[in-house]
């Protein structure tokens, strides 16, 4: 016998059982002996459907090679492709040789309990340790799976290396698992000290899942955990093809249950449309894995399949065959796109090269070329795949949950009828007619369709939001809810939000009454129990931690609390176990997403294996019109409307589809359902920018939209007079008719609210103002908000800046409809569990008293949720699900719904409803972007400052004994200095709040003078000198004397209030000025005239003397000397005095490279644009801040006791505090790297020729403001930025160097060098050549963002320029943002922001052209 086979003898006989066998494995050669499972519940039990076949070549290969490690007692790590596949060839191994296992699924929340042991607090206070999976398989010689290796994060993964390399771990009930061969050396189980040791069993063995990273997003393997395995990579195409082959499953609706059966097809032409098919789909497997590293890198490149696509696309194929080619009903390229996008979901997001050129291998197999993915076809006849389309659905068994859906099949085939679970309850008549708020379109009743064929194959579903969520409504909880209608399911809709951990989907913590600990199931679970249907809303915003219930919906078997599990299915012995329960076979989920996201954030490949992914079709305009015109709204408007949508929506790019506001079907239909109402009030352009909130959009978008509207024909009406309401004698709140010259305009009434439906919230919750200023423009506001809050019965959203009367506004209309509210604050600590309610530990119990909104929610109140913007953007999604269907999943186990459906619902009261402020999006706010995750469910008011007539009577009423004149010159000035910040010299947005203040100050204080009063305003930019000048302007302007601002008003005011006057001792004849000498010590000096930097003296540099000839700070208190000896000084001292410093400053010029006039012109061009650079470097500097910003770092040993584990805390666990901390990158997040950023000038002949519009005098100034503001960047090496020109002479031209830090000669050089060019560049044109060559180059750069944005003053028909030409530049890299500012001849082209939405604007007014490129880049970068 060789040495080899000796050595494995020996270890087969170490391994050998000494328990009873049940048979001998022969396998490949090796023998071993099955043991007897002594725990039949943990052994596999997975469908036979979803068990390998272990004869089939691939399979066999990997189950030989996991056999071989397990016979030399080595753990394995299987690297594979996402999709069930490895977690399946496991367990198939684990019943092949008669294993029990455990399972973990591990996710970004798992911490050492889940690994070791958790602590549960038994009846009576007695504290038991409950043993993890882990922990469990060591001790009975199982095998432990652990799946999802690269979700883990780095530190919780060596917890097990001890357990994988030495196999002993320290338990927290302090026993200690030891090796076999250890443990029989000692003898005995305690040592003399008392410890417990317990044998690690010799069968124990670790099978590790995971992913290689890269390519695909995850963590990467610590090294030492990485070290304790046997690796095996699971190639893609081998899963993909065994998955395939598996059998599909038929549903039996005689006996509740599912058989099955091989794939198979009914014609010839199916067989070759499937083996074309199934080839396209292996040679992109094959592709994949043969690239080079290069191509892996590109963005362009076709990504591989799912693992489960071909599956997916053989059960179809199978179920549903297409119909032949001869049929008068073909299969056409439409219906392969959507079947495309269906088994590979993420290809909608993909570049469109990628779809290219899969395209060309769909016409290389005769198929035709596909078309864009953007919104594929092929349900507009309501038909689903393949052109079935279902005509009935009966129950089979009045008291079983199963159903007969009946299928048209195309070409005039028979029906044909499936059988499919269904829920308990009656099936209404199908197909479903349309109603009130339901339209049965053919688009709708063909994705219900889709819907129906899903749930037949057996897969749960994921209803997949547009690329561009701007979009017509795609009618996601209609489907969702007439789905369940048809099927008779019960339907628990679990609302999911970012906090949520992977084990709080499955299960919570729960207190007995007597203070023990224990867990009960989630209503995920119990739906799977009860066979229900579960909406999965939001699946998008818990990122990766979706993929810990992946098991669930790949096999139908779930791990739960103290090793209790669910199994597919299970024989009546095997059940008999408490730690065993099924799955009902009615049991479905169907996932949607919030659309708060980009696709491309959360919709990868283990989303794809998990579902059967349906792509979402928008509404179409005709089926939009008939929503609307079901309102009564005038059909003129109606049209108008949504002629305005379809444009709108077509300018909104994918990015700024997601900060700015969509306008959906929702919003529609919510306008005309008021105009239906009022249709006097029919002024779109107010209620069209009311939606869109048209006041806080971007400058560069601002621009676009009122082109829109002009094109649209939606005209800008004079605003009306408004009278003050007045509640009447009959419960009605009374808003008279507005002034309107054409008599159009109509009084209304609103009800009042019924005091006796809350009397306890009316005695305590109405809010009481004793003084409110009405105006005009309020006034129409709280009219609009009175509407919607009564009529309409809307919830709302308040924006606006600080200080414009928001919380008064809403106080106000509550008091005069005597409406209660209740009141909350959010802040960026804000959880959502605080929202629900406070958590109370009373007697070792934990109690929940209700919050503010669960309050309104039950007695019907109002609830203002004040700085919305504040809060995370996950805390605010909970408010969606709220306001669009009433619904709402609790902590504590409750539902919110809208009529009482169990017994611990909350039933929504009609009378509910949320009002949301918040300031305005974007700087100097900075808040967080929660109107994307609202959607359209709110109904939005933008709150501004009242215009000029309104303030001044506002302003009247609150001072009505002062001079009118000072009233109406301050009211204008304050308007001025709106305009101001709106239009970038202004980096603050002064509101009528500080306008209220300084009139108050002014009618207490009628001593001071106005320089004093305007410093509560102004002294804030005391030292930004570039304020204050335009400060100075705008009161000069309008008549308010002050002689100062800013610093020097705060020095002429302290010199008024107490004036110091210092007398210097000993001489005070003055010599001559000269420097005077630095004192090393820099200790204070005052009079005499030896040191520099002295104050109060003569001669020499230093403040508050005289006779010097520079001012020179060194940080002293300043000693001022009298005017009257100021005045002393003589004619030819201070002759000599300006003489130096004329000297000086030549000789400091000189040291910056810079005679006088380079010095004169670049300050005339940087005062210029002196308020644009410190606005944008404000938003650059906060922006990084915000980045950096800190948040709740959960699952922490020390810090603030987080009330979201205090049961854990209970049971002894240590890890039940949170700390602020900066947040975890999420999974497969980039390192931060620097943006990368080219500007590019237009420096053609044609800016010279034409400068007298400003072109060119505004583009230098614009290179001035990019210079220095990225000059004075604190941290510079987060920008990687240059300048390059363009002009008839090259496409590039370098102005200035990436990575340069130049100094002021140089920053001059560069605009010197920008007019030199222009005015000896040849005539041409190399716009669309900059651009190309400025994405080729910016791509190339290893970075984090790529940005392009380019100024051009082409004729574009001069030079015959295309939009096609410009489009072929401006995308030629997906991954680079690019932006083209026309200018001048340029800004002409009026399709220029059609061709290209989000990237091209047109600046007719050149001195825009600063603040649009700022905005574009703010935009950009943030």
């Amino acid at each position: 016998m060789s040495p080899p086979e000796r050595r494995l003898k020996s270890i087969l006989h170490t391994l050998t059982n000494s328990s009873a066998t049940i048979g001998t494995l022969k396998f490949g050669g090796l023998t071993y002996d099955v043991p007897q499972s002594s725990t039949p519940s943990r052994l596999p039990l997975m469908k036979r459907r979803d068990m390998l076949d272990p004869q089939g070549a691939v399979n066999a290969a990997h189950l030989y090679f996991l056999f071989q490690k397990f016979l030399l007692g080595q753990d394995v790590f299987l690297i594979s492709q996402p999709g069930p596949y490895a977690r399946r060839l496991a367990l198939t191994f684990c019943s092949l040789i008669n294993s029990e296992y455990e399972y973990i699924s591990l996710h970004r929340d798992v911490g050492e309990t889940e690994l070791k042991q958790g602590r549960e607090i038994r009846s009576g206070g007695k504290l038991a340790y409950v043993d993890s999976a882990a922990v469990r398989a060591v001790k009975f010689g199982r095998i432990l799976i652990i799946e999802g290796i690269e979700k883990a994060e780095r530190g919780i993964m060596p917890v097990l290396n001890n357990l994988l390399e030495n196999r002993e771990m320290n338990l927290d009930d302090g026993t200690h698992i030891v090796h076999a061969d250890r443990y029989a050396l000692m003898g005995v189980g305690k040592d003399p000290t008392g410890k417990t040791f317990i044998p690690a069993h010799k069968l124990f063995r670790v099978i590790a899942l995971g992913v290689p990273v890269p390519p695909y997003k995850g963590f990467p393997l610590d090294p030492p955990f990485r070290s304790r395995f046997q690796a095996r990579f699971l190639d893609s195409v081998g899963p993909l093809v065994t998955l395939s082959k598996a059998p599909s499953l038929k549903f039996d609706a005689s006996s509740a249950s599912a058989s099955i059966s091989a794939p198979t097809s009914d014609s010839t032409s199916t067989t070759s449309l499937l083996s074309k098919l199934r080839n396209i789909i292996l040679s992109v497997q094959y592709a994949s894995e043969l690239r080079n590293p290069l191509d892996n890198l590109a963005r362009t490149t076709l990504p591989p399949f799912p693992q489960t696509s071909l599956q997916k696309l053989t059960q179809l194929f199978s179920l549903f065959p297409p119909p032949d080619d001869d049929d008068n009903d073909p299969l056409l390229p439409s219906h392969l796109a959507r079947l495309i996008l269906t088994i590979h979901p993420f290809l909608a997001h993909a570049p469109f090269e990628a779809w290219a050129q899969l395209s060309h291998q769909f016409e290389k197999n005769g198929l035709g070329a596909l078309p864009a993915p953007a919104s594929p076809p092929g349900l507009e006849d309501g038909s689903g795949y393949f052109g079935y389309r279902a005509v009935a659905i009966t129950r089979a068994d009045p008291q079983a949950q199963t159903a007969h859906v009946l299928f048209e099949r195309p070409g005039g085939s028979p029906v044909l009828s499936v059988p499919v679970p269904a829920g308990p309850r009656a099936l209404p008549p199908f197909p479903p007619k349309s109603s009130e708020g339901l339209v049965v379109s053919n688009r709708f009743f063909g994705l219900l369709t889709v819907f129906l064929q899903c749930h037949a194959l057996g897969w749960d579903i994921s209803y997949v939001p547009p690329v561009v969520p701007s979009t017509a409504t795609c009618s996601t909880s209609l489907l969702v809810r007439t789905f369940a209608e048809v099927l008779g399911y019960e339907v628990d809709t679990v609302h999911l939000y970012k906090e949520l951990g992977g084990r709080e989907i499955l299960m919570r913590r729960k207190i007995e009454n007597e203070g023990g600990t224990s867990w009960e199931p989630s209503p995920l679970v119990q739906g799977a129990w009860a066979g229900r249907l579960v909406h999965l809303s939001s699946l998008d915003v818990i990122g990766p931690t979706a993929g810990s219930i992946a098991r669930l919906l790949q096999d139908r078997e779930i791990e739960l609390w103290e090793g209790k599990r669910i199994v597919a299915s299970a024989s009546k012995e095997e059940l008999s176990h408490d730690t065993l329960s099924t799955t009902h076979p009615s049991f479905r989920i169907i996932a949607t997403a919030s659309k708060s996201s980009p696709l491309k954030d959360w919709l990868d490949e283990e989303h794809a294996n998990m579902f059967f992914t349906v792509p979402s079709l928008p509404m179409s305009p005709t089926e939009e019109y008939t929503l609307l015109a079901h309102t009564g709204a005038p059909p003129e408007l109606i049209t108008t409307l949504l002629n305005f949508a379809e444009k709108y929506r077509s300018m909104a790019t994918s990015d700024a589809a997601h900060k700015n506001r969509k306008l959906g079907t929702r919003s529609l239909f919510r306008i005309a359902r008021r105009l239906a109402m009022y249709p006097w009030d029919d002024d779109l352009y107010t209620i069209l920018g009311r939606s869109l909130l048209v006041d806080f959009l971007p400058a560069t978008e601002r621009l676009s939209l009122d082109a829109l509207f002009g094109e649209c024909g939606i005209k800008e009406k004079t605003a009306l007079y408004n009278p003050p309401p007045s509640p009447t004698d009959k419960g009605l709140l009374f808003f008279p008719e507005a002034s309107d010259p054409y008599n159009k305009t109509k009084s209304v009434f609103i009800p009042r609210f019924d005091t006796t439906h809350d009397p306890e919230g009316v005695a305590s919750h109405v809010p009481y103002m004793d003084h409110f200023y009405d105006n005009s423009l309020q006034t129409g506001l709280m009219r609009d908000i009175a509407i919607d809050l009564e009529v309409l019965k809307e919830h709302l959203v308040l924006l606006g800046n600080q200080g414009v009367g928001k919380n008064k506004i809403i106080d106000r209309i509550c008091q005069l409809l005597g409406r209660p509210r209740e009141y909350v604050q959010l802040h960026r600590d804000t959880t959502v569990n605080q929202l629900m309610f406070t958590t109370h530990l009373v007697d070792g119990n934990i109690r929940y008293i209700d919050s503010p909104l669960l309050r309104a929610i039950i007695y019907g109140r109002a609830i203002i949720i004040d700085e919305a913007d504040k809060a995370p953007e996950h805390v605010v999604a909970i408010f969606r699900s709220l306001a669009s269907q009433g619904e709402l999943s609790l902590a504590d186990g409750r539902r919110v719904r809208m009529d009482r459906q169990r017994e611990d619902d909350v039933v929504v009261h009609p009378n509910f409803r949320m009002i949301l402020l918040a300031n305005r999006p974007g700087y100097p706010f900075l808040g967080n972007h929660f109107l994307q995750v609202l959607g359209d469910n709110f109904s939005c008011h933008s709150v501004s400052n009242p215009d000029v007539q309104s303030e001044r009577r506002l302003l009247a009423q609150l001072a009505p004994d002062m001079n009118e004149d000072l009233i109406r010159r301050l009211v204008g000035a304050f308007q001025d200095l709106r305009k101001g910040y709106e239009e970038g010299s202004l980096s603050y947005p002064y509101s009528l709040r500080e306008l209220i203040n300084l009139i108050r100050h002014m009618r207490a204080y009628t001593n001071d003078s106005l320089e004093t009063s305007l410093r509560n305003v102004f002294d804030f930019d005391v030292y930004r000198p570039e304020t204050t000048e335009t400060l100075f302007k705008i009161l000069e302007h309008h008549g308010l004397k002050v002689e100062r601002v800013g610093l020097d008003a705060v020095r002429e005011d302290r010199k008024e209030i107490k004036e110091i006057s210092f007398e210097p001792k000993g001489p005070k004849e003055l010599n001559e000025p000269k420097f005077g000498k630095e004192d090393p010590k820099n200790e204070e000096h005052s009079g005499g005239n030896t040191w520099a930097g002295g104050t109060g003296g003569r001669d020499t540099a230093g403040l508050g003397g005289r006779g010097g000839y520079m001012r020179l700070f060194t940080g002293h208190n300043v000693k001022q000397v009298s005017d009257e000896l100021k005045e002393k000084v003589p004619d030819h001292i201070r002759e000599q005095a300006r003489q130096m410093a004329r000297e000086e400053l030549a000789r400091r010029l000189e040291e910056l490279n810079l005679s006088k006039n380079e010095a004169k012109g670049y300050s005339h061009l940087l005062g210029a644009v002196d308020s644009h650079i410190s606005r944008l470097l404000d938003l650059l500097e906060n922006l990084e801040a915000k980045e950096e910003e800190r948040v709740w770092v959960k699952r922490q040993t020390d810090g603030e006791l987080d009330d979201s584990r205090l049961a854990d805390g209970l049971t002894g666990e240590a890890a039940v505090y949170k700390r602020r901390g900066m947040a975890k990158p999420e999974l497969g997040r980039p390192q931060i790297k620097p943006k990368r950023i080219r500007f590019l000038f237009d420096v053609s002949g044609s800016m010279y020729r034409f400068q007298y519009d400003g072109r060119l005098q505004r583009s230098l100034e614009t290179a001035v403001m990019l210079m220095e503001t990225f000059d004075r960047l604190s941290n510079k090496q987060k920008y990687v930025w240059d300048i390059y020109g363009h002009s008839g002479d090259g496409s590039s031209i370098l102005l200035l160097e990436a990575g340069s830090t130049p100094d002021i000669s140089e920053r001059w050089k560069v605009v010197e060098k920008m007019e030199m060019i222009s005015q000896y560049a040849f005539a041409g044109d190399y716009t669309v050549e900059a651009i190309e060559k400025a994405v080729t180059q910016v791509a190339k750069y290893d970075a984090d963002d790529w940005f392009v944005i380019a100024v051009s003053d082409a004729n574009f028909a001069r030079y015959e320029i295309t939009a096609a030409e410009l489009k072929k530049s401006l995308y030629r890299d997906p991954k680079v943002k690019t932006a083209l500012i026309c200018i001048g001849e340029g800004a002409e082209a009026t399709w220029i922001p059609k061709a290209f939405p989000g990237r091209g604007f047109r600046v007719a007014n050149t001195h825009d052209i600063p603040n649009v490129l700022r905005s574009i880049l703010s935009d950009m970068i943030s």
